[in-house]
């Protein structure tokens, strides 16, 4: 006979500092540590102490709380942040990765006005996670809508797993706001899945980042799926309170996101008594 027992998989869970916009990085360290966070991801943006190595050090080391991955700036704000030169942006975040203990680099596919950049930029990526035990894992993103009209803003493709990477990462609400089954994308991710950025969505063309459970995407069978599976990368809760009134409703919404997280990543598992 066998009973069902509780397996908790390796995955670490952390508190993007994205997640507390608008308020700052040193925020979210206190966060992570409050709640009880396994780390943080440093979203590398306009906050100077988020592109500051020394800082983001300090602040890991007063909280107790590890940097376990690094956001490169790509986002449309942050095109000034770490040289305008796309694959500097990408050594800055590897070199901040490695310095900080950080295991993952998160980078966007290119814009497709950035056209050199686009045209080498799978390759580039392999060229720079051979020189490196850092992952580069490459995030899902979306076409852009506006009513009726769609635009491809991203090259080489939103959906990454068109392209060769050696590691995705991927995004519930990038995949809402795409209209895409995430489970499907999941499966072709297969065990190149690095990296999760966990946060719901109800097909808004907005990119909604809801707190999961509170939209139409798989949260909850995504995380039980990875708990099987033996995934062992990070799992990053990144949310948008922007709406919340008061920093207590912001820190409610993130402790919510860390319990429901942890809840689906209990899968029950059969073992043969001893």
């Amino acid at each position: 006979m066998a009973e069902p027992v509780v397996r908790i998989p390796d995955a670490k869970v952390a508190l993007s500092t994205a997640s507390v916009y608008p308020e700052t990085t040193a925020t979210a360290f206190e966060i992570a540590a409050r709640l009880g966070y396994d780390g943080v991801e440093v979203m590398v943006w306009n906050d100077p102490v988020s592109q500051d190595i020394d800082a983001l050090r300090r602040l890991s080391d007063y909280h107790q709380v590890p940097i376990l991955a690094v956001h490169a700036p790509c986002l449309l704000i942050t095109q000034r942040v770490w040289s305008t030169d796309p694959w500097v942006k990408l050594q800055r975040a590897r070199a901040a990765a490695e310095k900080l203990g950080a295991s993952t680099v998160v980078v966007h596919p290119p814009f497709r006005w950035q056209r050199q950049y686009a045209r080498d930029f799978v390759q580039g990526i392999w060229r720079m996670a051979n020189e490196t035990d850092v992952r580069f894992a490459v995030e899902n993103m979306y076409p852009w809508r506006y009513r009726d009209r769609e635009m491809l803003a991203y090259a080489p493709d939103w959906d990454v797993t068109k392209d060769d990477y050696r590691h995705f990462t991927i995004d519930l609400s990038h995949a809402s706001t795409a209209r895409t089954d995430a489970i499907h994308m999941l499966d072709r991710m297969g065990d190149r899945l690095g990296h999760v950025h966990l946060a719901d969505g109800n097909g808004s063309a907005k990119d909604e980042h809801l707190v999961p459970g509170r939209g139409s995407q798989p949260c909850a069978e995504l995380l039980e799926r990875l708990a099987l599976s033996g995934f062992d990368g990070h799992i990053v809760i990144e949310v948008n309170t922007r709406r919340a009134m008061s920093g207590a409703e912001r820190e409610a919404d993130l402790a919510e996101a860390l319990a429901f997280t942890r809840l689906h990543l209990a899968s029950a598992a059969k073992v043969p008594r001893r």
